[in-house]
């Protein structure tokens, strides 16, 4: 009997790397260069955490496309999801020059993420402040870069999953 393998792992490796990085990076630049993190910020931080556990979840899945399909599609809500936060801070809570009490600030509030965390998930400056530039790009547009890129690697290795070798 052949055995089919799943090729995405490679691809899925890579997305899952980049998330890590991304979030690496984001430590990096709060703790050591104290650039303080928004709330939307901090969505964006959980939708790449995420991101990388589906994507490491579905790495040594080998038999089933089915179950690896539905984790590359949970990473790639996860992505979207970081996009849409990306966006949103970029063109509407930085210009607004705040982001007072709003959803992403009430979500991490019921899930107790930023008293269990608080130097990953604690918000701790507004989103106009957060949305300082970074080598002369918008913190936001480069997070909405890292989501871009990850959305392309995770659909790349969902078409992937089946493929023999």
């Amino acid at each position: 009997m052949r055995v089919r393998s799943i090729s995405h792992a490679p691809t899925a490796g890579l997305a899952a790397g980049l998330a890590i990085a991304g979030l690496a990076i984001a430590l990096a630049t709060q703790h050591l260069l104290g650039m303080e993190p928004c709330p939307w910020c901090i969505m964006q931080r959980i939708a790449y955490l995420l991101v990388a556990v589906f994507a490491l979840l579905s790495l040594p899945i080998r038999q089933s496309r089915l179950a690896a399909r539905c984790l590359l599609v949970l990473a790639l809500i996860a992505a979207a999801g970081g996009l849409g936060s990306a966006i949103y801070q970029h063109l509407v809570a930085a210009p607004a020059g705040e982001c007072a009490f709003t959803m992403p600030q009430r979500l991490l509030m019921w899930s107790g993420l930023d008293f269990a965390l608080p130097g990953f998930f604690q918000a701790s400056a507004p989103c106009d402040e957060a949305n300082a530039p970074l080598l002369g790009i918008p913190y936001s547009l480069w997070s909405a870069a890292l989501a871009v890129l990850l959305i392309g690697l995770l659909l790349r290795a969902l078409f992937q999953t089946g493929v023999r070798r």
